[in-house]
């Protein structure tokens, strides 16, 4: 764990959890692991660099999630993505969960289409610990289990194809636990909540053409600054760091998951220029758009 330059929260990293007890784990960003209870999780706050996917099995944990506390009992599902603070956390001797750290690269490989990214996002802001029905428990669990012995088939010619696949399958099995859960518990929502939420789903709709706060904000008729202080207040992120976020995830999966020209993904996302494109991606993933399809 490292300490940030400009504040004392540290970094939870992907490396380190590959030395977590009885880890699991492929070098391209993928770790499996059910002793988070021996895990040296720091009593400081915390910032994970990779996405946390956890079925809790037995025992008790408390932690803040960006100062909000959370509860995780026998049969929950917790859900943190990539940059959230983690703080007080506390756990019972006898806890244990079924977790899966993906870093966000890795993630992104696999993935289909940005909409199952954003989704998943919205709602673990939102709900970042569920309770699962038993046949969820099941289906997740199952999954834990295939996917671990995948990584230990290393001799396999496709492991990665065969690891990712099962990924995709499982997040897609995860975000019908969204549906359900957003169908049947319509949660009252703060204004700031609402004014977030339609922000990120007019973004959905037109970050491959619109990247100005002032044309987002004019959509929903409010002020750029009401705006940016709403999102920064919900998402501890400014509306340029969402759009960024989208665009940027955009470009991966069409580089990594389409046969799409640089030429033609810079049309697609309306740059002005392909040089453009690839600074203003080299500028936010370190690589050139032409490395990152290679790699």
């Amino acid at each position: 764990m490292k300490t940030t330059e400009h504040s004392h929260i540290v970094d939870i990293t992907l490396e380190e959890a590959k030395t977590w007890k009885e880890a699991k784990y492929m070098d391209n960003g993928l770790v499996l692991t059910d002793h988070i209870a021996d895990a040296p999780i720091p009593q400081t706050p915390a910032r994970m660099n990779f996405i946390l996917m956890a079925l809790c099995q037995q025992g008790t944990a408390t932690y803040d999630i960006d100062t909000r506390q959370q509860t995780v009992k026998p049969g929950d599902l917790l859900f943190i993505s990539e940059g959230h603070i983690v703080n007080n956390y506390q756990a019972s001797s006898d806890f244990s969960c079924l977790c899966i750290l993906v870093s966000t690269a890795y993630y992104h490989s696999f993935v289909q289409n940005v909409k199952n990214v954003s989704s998943l996002l919205l709602f673990s802001m939102n709900n970042p610990v569920v309770a699962l029905t038993p046949r969820e428990i099941e289906v997740y669990t199952n999954y834990y289990r295939v996917i671990g012995e995948k990584i230990q088939d290393t001799k396999h010619h496709y492991q990665d194809e065969l690891v990712k696949t099962w990924l995709l399958a499982m997040f897609y099995d995860m975000s019908n636990v969204i549906w359900r859960v957003e169908r049947n518990e319509k949660k009252a929502q703060s204004r700031a909540d609402v004014v977030f939420s339609r922000f990120i789903r007019l973004l959905e709709e037109h970050y491959r053409k619109e990247r100005r706060v002032s044309w987002y904000a004019k959509q929903l008729a409010i002020t750029p600054k009401y705006l940016s202080e709403v999102v920064k207040e919900v998402s501890k992120r400014t509306p340029n760091d969402w759009i960024d976020h989208y665009v940027i995830l955009e470009i991966r999966v069409l580089l990594k998951n389409s046969t799409k020209s640089i030429k033609e993904i810079t049309e697609e996302l309306n740059f002005p220029n392909q040089s453009f494109l690839g600074k203003y991606f080299k500028e936010h993933v370190g690589v050139s758009p032409l490395a990152y399809r290679k790699h």
